[in-house]
């Protein structure tokens, strides 16, 4: 377990904020700094895979499963640089058979507007026949499928996928408990009983918490997302007022991972999910204790992303209560580019995985798991230390 150091508080102590209610001091990204030990690599000898079931990745990024930025010709990119998307089950794409019109009415809208009108746009059903084109076009281009659904609609959509050949089904939803209890039997789900109905891979989200993250491993899930709330168009947090910083959930996980691994020799990874804008923070999240990441805003940006240079959250075309929103993160290079360099900025926006090389050589971390085991500090200043010109003229980290 990852302890975020601080000379006068650790972790686990709680503050009284007011007659019985205790409260735990947490830590996000923005808190922390990693710390380089006795040993420097050459960076050839650091080693960024990552293993899911049985297909192996070049690096530990996943893409979201957002339509602004997962389409499946998105995916097959994803899948051609080494990397994986993912594909919402239950976004535009099973939807409409043509998308262009709707990205188009999306990215077109005005911020008075666009949340009605997603809420019109995503009221057309999910087509069983577009989800199966949809995974037959990525794996006939060669790509690894992975697609995702929310938990009430698993049941349902999870064998449709498995048996049109996707190689990793995702439940994903702001909060994923083992069971569901409804009035409405059709509703009801449970977590242990899906992944036993599976041949693939499940990933499950997402959680903050060591006791979920515990239980969701216990019930066969091959990863475990974390993360409610941090991403860039997400509004959870403002909306329904939950949510734990990343540094601190993600330590919390993996040391429910390590826990459950030193009992049961079944390793499931966690996967940090959102709040990550940089090479910095992937770097970091690693470092807390993560497996892999998945972030949604910075490919959001590529020239390859559907959105048009738009990103809106899963949540936003809720028809009862929406939780996520839609922003403008422009165009600043290929999925090449932000993911493999070369990078043409200062500001850790591109190279994510050359910044992950980089910051592992430096730390004398060789894989994943070394990276995950070096020093963490307390650092509240890391941002702005030294750096007024930046900040005073927004360049670099002033950005």
């Amino acid at each position: 377990m990852v302890m975020l150091r601080d000379e006068n508080q650790t972790v686990q102590e709680r503050t009284r904020i007011g007659g019985k209610k205790f409260a735990r001091k947490t830590y996000g990204f923005d808190e922390i700094s990693l710390v380089p030990g006795k040993i420097t690599l050459d960076l050839e000898l650091c080693d960024t895979t990552f293993i899911l079931g049985k297909h192996k990745f070049d690096f530990p990024i996943i893409a979201s499963a957002m339509d602004s930025v997962i389409s499946p010709k998105s995916a097959i990119e994803m899948s051609r640089l080494g990397g994986l998307g993912v594909l919402n089950l239950q976004g535009i794409y099973t939807r409409y058979e043509n998308c262009s019109d709707i990205v188009n009415k999306i990215t077109d809208a005005d911020n008075d507007n666009f949340v009605t009108l997603m809420q019109e746009l995503y009221k057309e059903p999910v087509k069983e026949e577009l989800i199966q084109k949809r995974i037959k076009e990525i794996k006939s281009s060669g790509g690894i499928c992975a697609v995702s659904s929310t938990p009430n609609l698993a049941n349902f959509y999870g064998p449709i996928a498995q048996n049109a050949d996707a190689d990793i089904f995702v439940v994903q939803s702001t909060v994923v408990s083992i069971e569901h209890k409804s009035n409405d039997k059709s509703a009801c789900f449970n977590l242990k009983d899906f992944i036993q109905t599976m041949n693939i891979p499940v990933v499950v989200g997402n959680c903050v918490t060591y006791e979920v993250a515990l239980e969701h491993m216990k019930s066969g899930a091959s990863a475990v997302l974390v993360g409610i709330g941090p991403g860039a168009a997400c509004t959870s947090r403002g909306v329904l007022g939950i949510g734990v910083p990343m540094a601190t959930s993600i330590a919390d996980c993996a040391a429910a991972r390590d826990d459950y691994f030193g009992k049961t020799g079944r390793y499931v990874h966690v996967i940090a999910d959102g709040g990550m804008s940089t090479g910095g923070d992937i770097c970091k999240a690693i470092a807390c204790g993560a497996d892999a990441v998945m972030i949604g805003s910075p490919f959001a940006k590529a020239k390859e992303a559907p959105g048009n240079g738009f990103h809106w959250g899963m949540a936003t075309p809720s028809p009862v209560l929406p939780r996520g929103t839609r922003i403008k993160v422009g165009s600043i290079g290929t999925l090449k580019e932000i993911l493999l360099g070369p990078a043409r900025f200062d500001d850790g926006t591109q190279n994510f995985v050359g910044a992950l090389k980089t910051s592992m050589s430096t730390l004398g971390a060789q894989n994943i798991k070394e990276m995950q085991q070096v020093e963490v500090v307390l650092a509240p200043s890391i941002l702005t230390e030294g750096k007024t010109f930046q900040k005073a003229q927004k360049l670099g980290m002033g950005k």
